[in-house]
Order: C-alpha cells, then structure tokens, then sequence
C-alpha cells in the first residue's frame, strides 16, 4: 500500500483495535483463475502471533477457499470512514486556487498465510465467537445453541474455515494532515454541513488525526 508519510499508521494496538471495529474484511488471494476477493467478516485474536491471528470461514461452494489450499499467501483489507473531500472546503482556494479533490479513507491491510481448516470443532468455535461478537449487545441476543444440534451440524458441513496468522499489518488513516491548519478546519466544518453518517465518522477522524 502506497504510505505517505503524513498518513502511515504503524502502532499494532491501533490497527488491532481498527480491525475489532471494522470486522469485514476483504480476503484477496491468487490462484490458476487469477485473483479472487471476498468480503468475509473475521474475529481478530490479537494476542496469538506477533501482530494477532484471523479466523474466519467460507461457504464450501466458495473456491477461493480450495485456492487458498494450493496458494495460501493471502492479504485481508478492512475499510473504515471513507468521504470525499471537495477542494471548496479550503480556505486555500480563495487565495491562489490551486486546490484539488481528493478523498480521505482509514483502512489496514493484514497479510499472512492462510491454513484451511475443515475440524467440526473448530468450526463450531468460530461461528460461536462470532455469533457472540456481533449478537452479544443486543437486547435479545440470538446464540448458536438456541438452534438445534442437528441443523447447526448440517450447517457446519457447509463451510470451511481459514485462520491466517498475520505476518505484516499497514494501517493508512488520510484524514487531511497534509494540509495547513486552517483546511482542515475547513474540511472538518464542511464535513459537519453534510449531516450524514459517513460524513460524521470523517470529520472525528480528521478532528482526531489533524488536530482539529
């Protein structure tokens, strides 16, 4: 991944925590029909391996899993707030004009080698932790044990898991640090005119990383 500098995040506590937070990652692998992407929602050990280790699992009818099993070198990409950044929000423009879009993103990239496993046990932890990760807050949180034994046996025949010990993480939060201060508080108050979700989650991260 492309790191300037005024954007290269390099604590692992951070990233982990990124990746918890931004669980649906896209599993990009190769293979004799070339590249294959697919977004997979991972659970993030983070005190297994030197950066953490990712579990997750796919539909048996998906391929990448049996490419992954010939060619297991696999980079996982996790996307956070994301918006586009209009050259009018600087300040700047008004003075020379010379300003151009552009478009702020955080993200983290996880690459490793990934294992294919087909253990039933394995499996059933895996889809439990992850049931519990996500249903765990909920006023009614749905678990695995509340459906039959049987039926979440056939289901479990139905996937296969990959778990990928991360060898090297890159985390990349562009949130306007480039620019003189006044900008970003341009971009962070048109930010705040937009009044959508998306636009919210960048404007904290830009208060947060500019100095806003």
């Amino acid at each position: 991944m492309y790191q300037p500098p005024a954007f290269r995040e390099t604590d692992v506590a951070t990233q982990q925590a990124f990746i918890a937070a931004h669980p649906l990652g896209l599993l990009i692998s190769g293979g004799a029909a070339g590249l294959l992407a697919n977004p997979i929602p991972f659970m993030l050990y983070p005190g297994e391996g030197r950066f953490g280790t990712l579990r997750a699992h796919l539909s048996r009818a998906n391929a990448q899993w049996q490419a992954l099993a010939e060619a297991p070198a696999a980079l996982v990409v996790f996307q956070g707030a994301e918006h586009y950044i209009t050259p009018s929000w600087y300040p700047q423009k008004a003075v020379d004009g010379k300003v151009v879009p552009t478009w702020n993103y955080a993200m983290v990239q996880a690459r490793g080698t990934a294992r294919v496993v087909e253990d039933a046990g394995w499996l059933l932890a895996n889809v439990a932790a992850l049931t519990d990760r996500h249903e765990g807050g909920r006023p009614q949180p749905w678990a695995v044990s509340d459906a039959p034994d049987a039926f979440i046996a056939g289901q479990l025949k139905g996937i296969v898991g990959i778990e990928i010990e991360i060898s090297g993480l890159e985390g990349k939060f562009k949130a306007s640090q480039n620019r003189a201060e006044a900008d970003r508080a341009g971009v962070a108050a048109g930010l705040a005119a937009e009044a959508s979700p998306e636009a919210a989650a960048m404007r904290e991260l830009v208060k947060a990383r500019g100095g806003v």
